[in-house]
């Protein structure tokens, strides 16, 4: 299966996009009234040096749009002079037009009043009118590199979805704002500049679809600030949110992420940037935008700083220009980008699925939204174990039809499933693939169990629930011993799983094998892991939410669903360029045109390892070619290698 890693390729001498978020310290979202040449190209130059080459740059509304058929010249001159500074410096810009929302704070134009920004016909009008008027004026400077329609417009247009607008409207929005820009005869990539934070990739609907909004942008831009429990979860999170945003098969570019030093060490603040970067490479990012490129000490009694105080320190150099630990890893991974010719590389096929069921983008009739969280999380750690199992992944969506064919398909905590994906599930197992699935109640009382039609005939198994009952996980530890060898997991050994949910979702699935066998059992002697021999495949049923209680427990990865996981792949016959016995770090690899594969080790442990990969091949440094057995990481550390 192809695993998706689309780039942008209109202008190679600043792609990929590697930079951050831009506004100059002399004042923040009110700049363009303080804009300072000089302080502006030293801050420019700031991020060359460490090898950035582009930012994201605003049109911050109020100011840009005083009245509703005029612009202010005056800024305009300083944008220009702004675009010019980005010229001197070697880098590019990627202008952002409609700016009201930014750092906890919306501001409107004077003259907007109470006009609706997405349905207001008049309203629509001034933002398009906009759009055009700055485009037009921009479009054939050299440092424009990409245009933005808005800045996160799901917080601005309806202030957190307490009244979404419908899908249908927002597309119309997005089409009519796209065009503007295009009807300039601007030729660069154009995108919404919304943050991805629509059904498809969150499981919430705030009118945003990527699906319904591909035909008018050229790429899509996640932006990803959520918090985790779990360090490896939350090092993962980008990644897995750019692999859900890869839906339309656009390119995907980390348009936002970062974090306020306020919040974390310096240590720790290089180290989420070390993690994210490199990860979301492997998730299929190829581009990246921090927030942001500076902090505002001085401007601690202007808002959004005096209300939001952690707001003035998410830059990537402090208030004075001097780097930080997060643009120090920038510069490293510019290094690396560099050192792999990363234009030039794509991801490996993939034999194992991920399986992303519709239920988490398609409202059902009578369906419920609180599904979807759930959806959502068990995903998310099936991902994180995955990872950690060494085990290249694709994700197949059901609302697709699951295209390509994979040697194993894996449902982490699945609870829904249409008719006709059982079914086919069913096919592909018959006709030689592994299909594994964990038994999920749900979180909420309603229709407890599974949402998909037999399960006993998919499992070979007789289930033995009662009518709208949960059965309780009562022991705090689940135990699953193998009662005959699986994969490189023998006969005789245990697995312990910590377990979690609430009344709902800690419950097993209480089952009486019939065509199945039973491969491991709980410490209660129960059915725990049944094999189902299907024509040439099989399918494999956990009666635990294996995934979704990791998800909901702290502090647990790597989670020990990993050795399940990696003897479901040496089961299903998936290959595994490289691996390392430690699940602390996962091992993937990227390919080049001319046939060269680098590998990447990401180690998720607090401490420094030494690990020994197995390869299908020789690994060999990047600095200097030397043959290399033994690697050693530093916490939270990564290396990237040559497999020859």
């Amino acid at each position: 299966m192809r695993r998706h890693s689309a780039q942008l390729i209109h202008q190679p001498d600043v792609l990929p996009w590697l930079g951050a978020n831009f506004w100059s310290r002399t004042g923040g979202p009110l700049m363009w009234r303080n804009y300072d040449p000089a302080v502006v190209r030293e801050e420019l130059r700031a991020l060359a040096g460490h090898g950035l080459n582009t930012t994201r740059s605003f049109f911050y509304w109020p100011d840009f749009h005083p009245e509703p058929d005029r612009v202010d010249d005056e800024l305009c001159a300083r944008f220009e002079d702004f675009l010019d500074a980005h010229v001197e410096t070697g880098m590019g810009t990627i202008p952002t037009f409609i700016v009201g929302h930014m750092s906890g704070e919306n501001w409107d134009p004077v003259w907007r009043g109470d006009r609706d920004l997405y349905e207001d016909v008049w309203m629509v009008g001034r933002q398009a009118w906009f759009v055009s008027r700055m485009a037009r004026r921009f479009k054939d400077h050299p440092a424009v590199t990409g245009w933005l329609i808005t800045n996160e417009m799901p917080g601005y247009g309806r202030i957190y979805q307490v009244d979404p607008p419908s899908t249908d409207v927002v597309t119309a929005w997005a089409q009519a704002m796209c065009n503007a820009v295009r009807a300039t005869g601007a030729t660069q990539p154009v995108s919404l500049g919304d943050g991805a934070w629509g059904i498809e990739v969150t499981g919430r609907d705030n009118g945003f679809s990527l699906r319904e909004t591909a035909e008018y942008v050229d790429f899509v831009g996640p932006h990803v600030y959520r918090s985790d429990t779990d360090r490896p979860r939350q090092h993962y999170r980008a990644a897995f949110e750019c692999e859900l945003a890869s839906v339309t098969g656009q390119p995907v570019v980390l348009e936002e992420f970062g974090l306020s030093t306020d919040t974390v060490s310096a240590a720790n603040a290089g180290i989420f940037y070390r993690q994210t970067l490199h990860n979301s490479l492997l998730g299929g990012a190829t581009g990246w935008l921090a927030w942001n490129n500076t902090d505002y000490d001085d401007l601690w009694d202007q808002s959004p700083y005096d209300h939001h105080p952690f707001e003035m320190h998410f830059g990537i150099t402090d208030s004075t220009g001097a780097p930080k630990e997060p643009l120090r890893e920038l510069a490293a991974f510019a290094g690396v980008l560099k050192a792999v010719d990363f234009p030039r590389c794509s991801r490996t096929d993939a034999d194992a699925a991920l399986v992303v069921p519709a239920f988490l983008e398609r409202g059902y009739p009578y369906s419920r939204p609180a599904d979807r969280p759930l959806i959502f999380t068990s995903l998310h750690q099936g991902y994180v174990t995955a990872r950690a199992a060494d085990l290249p992944v694709a994700l197949t969506r059901e609302a697709d039809g699951m295209p390509g064919e994979a040697s194993l398909y894996l449902l982490p905590a699945t609870r829904q499933l249409t008719t006709r994906t059982r079914r086919e599930l069913a096919r592909r197992a018959a006709e030689g693939a592994t299909v594994y699935l964990s038994f999920c109640s749900g979180e909420h009382p309603v229709t407890r169990g599974p949402w998909f039609d037999d399960l006993d005939g998919l499992f070979g198994v007789e289930l033995q629930l009662s009518y709208g009952v949960a059965e309780p996980i009562e022991d705090d530890v689940l135990e699953l011993t193998f009662t005959e060898d699986f994969g490189d997991l023998r006969a005789g050994e245990v697995l312990r799983f910590p377990v979690a949910g609430n009344e709902d979702s800690r419950a097993y699935l209480p089952v009486e094998p019939r065509a199945g066998r039973v491969v491991a059992v709980d410490a209660h002697g129960r059915p725990a892991l049944v094999v189902h021999e299907t024509g040439v495949g099989r399918t494999v049923l956990s009666t635990y939410p294996l995934e979704h209680m990791a998800a909901r427990t702290a502090r647990v990865n790597p989670d020990v669903t990993q050795r399940l996981y990696g003897a479901l792949a040496q089961l299903a016959g998936v290959r595994r360029p490289v691996t390392v016995a430690d699940p602390h770090v996962s091992a993937d690899v990227l390919v080049h045109a001319d046939g060269r594969r680098f590998v990447w080790l990401v180690s998720q442990s607090p401490d420094p390892l030494v690990v020994r990969p197995a390869a299908e091949g020789k690994l060999h440094s990047l600095a200097d070619g030397a043959p290399v057995q033994d690697v050693a990481l530093d916490a939270y550390g990564v290396a990237v290698l040559e497999l020859r």
